[in-house]
């Protein structure tokens, strides 16, 4: 049996008084009372914290040696109240943030932004996963509070929908299709590829669309590293199919939307009964999130 907070702050009250009776006065409660929780905590420690007199209640000398730790553990235990509460008054705390390697890139800067403008005291902690499996699991294991990308399979709890990203292919600085707008992913059944890794949550994404293309791919390179695909494509390794909203203004090759097009939907959602703080992070992330870059907004119309 441990102390409880309540003994801890009996005790406090009597050092501080130096008097049982005065001390039951201030905590409002009858003399016996107090009396009966110091001993049962005195039972617990295993020996004698007060020195009863006439003239009052004093520390024993293993009362002294307990004090700082009883003052250590009352101050904890207001510390984490007060955390709660400022997390529950929307004031201060710590969100933890789960999604998708693609995403975090391309999406969540936007949504923290506008997170950040009205929550500035709370912390956001990001977890990035290159597979879907894990990213789904971050939320039902309680890694994470809420989670931003696509929709798991059969999910129950409150979600909101934020669009579709669009996909688009990507090809060097004076590519024989550049100048062009749209591509057909068959044109590319005889170019040098640069994929995503195996363990890339894109990986399938891509192999999907090159299949109902009716070819497999030939890999040039493969990285997991989402920022990197434009960059070795940029560097004349290969052409490559990524998300538009990964790509800044400054890619030096052609973008081209795909014929047919691809777009993937995108949620932000959290387990049932979501505390106040993340329903609100769900309603902020479904008014700010971006999903099409604005410098790309004329070769995807």
């Amino acid at each position: 049996m441990s102390a409880t907070l309540r003994q801890l702050e009996y005790l406090l009250a009597v050092v501080e008084t130096g008097s049982i009776t005065e001390a039951a006065a201030h905590l409002h409660i009858s003399q016996p009372t107090l009396s009966q929780q110091l001993k049962a905590l005195e039972k617990t420690v295993g020996t004698p914290l007060l020195e009863r007199t006439p003239r009052g209640a004093h520390l024993t000398p293993a009362g002294r040696a307990f004090l700082p730790g009883a003052r250590h553990a009352l101050a904890g235990a207001d510390r984490a109240t007060g955390a709660a509460r400022a997390v529950a008054g929307m004031v201060h705390g710590q969100l933890h943030l789960a999604t998708v390697l693609s995403v975090a890139i391309g999406v969540v800067p936007s949504v923290l932004a506008a997170w950040h403008r009205t929550h500035p005291h709370v912390d956001v902690v990001l977890h990035e996963y290159g597979d879907l499996d894990s990213f789904a699991a971050s939320l039902t294991g309680a890694t994470a509070d809420v989670a931003l990308g696509p929709l798991p399979d059969g999910w129950d709890g409150p979600h909101c929908p934020l669009g579709a990203e669009e996909f688009v292919a990507i090809v060097p600085p004076g590519d024989r299709l550049a100048g062009r707008r749209t591509v057909r992913l068959t044109e590319f059944a005889d170019r040098r590829w640069v994929l995503y890794g195996p363990s890339h949550g894109l990986s399938a994404v891509v192999s999907q669309l090159c299949a109902e293309a009716a070819f497999t791919p030939s890999a040039a390179i493969r990285s997991t590293q989402t920022a990197a695909l434009p960059r070795l494509v940029a560097a004349g390794l290969g052409v490559a199919v990524v998300p538009a909203n990964i790509l800044t203004p400054d890619f030096p090759g052609t973008v081209l939307r795909l014929n047919p097009r691809y777009r993937r939907p995108l949620d932000v959602f959290s387990r049932p009964a979501p505390h106040p703080l993340i329903s609100e992070f769900l309603t902020i992330a479904q008014h700010s999130a971006r999903l099409h870059p604005e410098h790309l907004a004329e070769p995807l119309t």
